[in-house]
């Protein structure tokens, strides 16, 4: 209690709540009087009210004064000892105040719980952005439909998963390398893929489902031979660990936390890339009108090449994030590839900001009917409103405007 850290100080005092040892409570009454900060004072204040609730000799009004004091207050001691005079009080005064504040908990209570629900869904949207925005740009830019975007994403978790192995005692900054390594790989591979099957079957879009769909199968296989076909761990680092405990409700898990503003920052860059550099220039040039980019002297296949890449690329950043959501397996990939596609085609087939915004909506979403409904019937209602939604607007919540979108 004697802590020059107040968040310490706050730490030990929640741990006295509900302590009716008589020691105990003329040491949190000594430190009530030194205490400056409101934070450990109000803390303070609730363990000593609690305790004028539990004794027997104290007076109606003391025990009026403590229930209007911590009215609101969402410890669990709070909530017992307040339903304790509600059901044991003879005084209607004292029953009424309990039940008041009850109803002034619960409504606390439902409003952190909701807020809990929505940063569950940004998380969710995170992930979902973060998968479905490379996909962006292979289906959207470039109209192929990459059935082996999820296996791009699983080599980017599997490449996080060796760089710990090389590094087994660098867990704390291992993810800074397998950041770019996880982008290389599944960059080089998205090229080969690219070259070897994609560049025969532009303008063909069922051929490159049928042909991806088999390149993800031997991508799956061959990981499996690698690796085993077991789920693998990878460690997360301590900085990623724990929470940031708001109140006895509500906390931020750090790792869903850092994995918003990550999928933000890869956001953000991407558009960069798309708006600022020669690259980013030629990519639209070319999925807007090839043959005249062809005849402006863009080198259209080595266009393909390096924006098929760069998509896949950034699916091998999303691993990184995944891995330290979930075990890394060869599976991993089929969780996401077609929660990617509903968000693409959602959002608008091409728009990086239509993707952004489906990527979050269709999160809080799930979040918010899986309460109700349960995870797998959560999702089948989301995919029944995708189907209804497209069906009035076929494009999508932003749809591509110009001559280059109609044809």
């Amino acid at each position: 209690l004697a802590n020059p850290n107040p968040l310490a100080r706050r730490e030990a005092a929640q741990r006295l709540v509900g302590n009716a040892d008589p020691v105990v409570l003329d040491a949190l009454r000594l430190r009530q009087a030194e205490e400056a900060n409101p934070l450990v004072k109000g803390v303070i204040d609730t363990a000593l009210n609690i305790a004028v609730l539990r004794d027997p000799a104290s007076q109606l009004n003391e025990r009026l004064n403590a229930i209007d004091a911590v009215a609101g207050s969402l410890e669990p001691a709070v909530r017992n000892v307040l339903r304790d005079r509600l059901a044991q009080s003879d005084a209607a005064a004292e029953r009424n105040a309990a039940d008041r504040a009850l109803k002034k908990i619960d409504l606390r209570t439902e409003r952190y719980e909701t807020a809990d629900t929505i940063f569950f869904g940004l998380s969710l949207g995170s992930v979902l952005l973060l998968a479905a925005i490379g996909l962006a740009i292979t289906f959207g830019v470039m109209g192929v439909i990459n059935m082996a975007h999820g296996e791009l994403i699983m080599l980017g978790a599997y490449t996080t998963f060796v760089v710990q192995q090389i590094f087994p005692d660098g867990h704390e900054w291992s993810l800074l390398v397998a950041l770019p390594a996880a982008f290389l790989v599944s960059a080089l591979v998205g090229i080969v893929i690219e070259r070897g099957v994609i560049r025969f079957l532009y303008g063909r879009p069922l051929e490159t489902l049928l042909a991806t769909f088999g390149v993800s199968l031997i991508l799956q296989q061959a990981v499996r031979v690698i690796f085993s076909p077991l789920n693998r761990s990878v460690v997360t680092p301590e900085w990623m660990s724990g929470a940031l405990q708001i109140n006895p409700i509500f906390s931020l898990t750090y790792n869903r936390l850092y994995i918003i503003v990550f999928a933000l920052i890869v956001f953000f860059a991407l558009q960069l890339v798309l708006k600022k550099t020669r690259l980013g220039l030629q990519v639209r040039a070319v999925s807007q009108n090839r043959g005249t980019a062809r005849a402006m002297g863009i080198r259209s296949e080595r266009v393909n090449a390096l924006t098929f890449g760069l998509g896949s690329g950034i699916a091998g950043i999303a691993g990184v994030a995944l891995a330290q959501l979930t075990n890394v397996g060869p599976n991993l990939g089929q969780s996401y590839i077609i929660d990617s596609f509903m968000v693409v085609v959602f959002g608008g087939v091409g728009n990086l900001w239509g993707t952004l915004t489906a990527a979050f909506s269709l999160g809080i979403a799930n979040k918010i009917i899986e309460p109700m409904a349960g995870a797998v019937l959560a999702k089948i209602m989301v995919l029944v409103f995708i189907i209804l939604f497209i069906q009035r607007k076929p494009r999508g919540l932003f749809p591509q405007r110009g001559r280059a979108a109609e044809e």
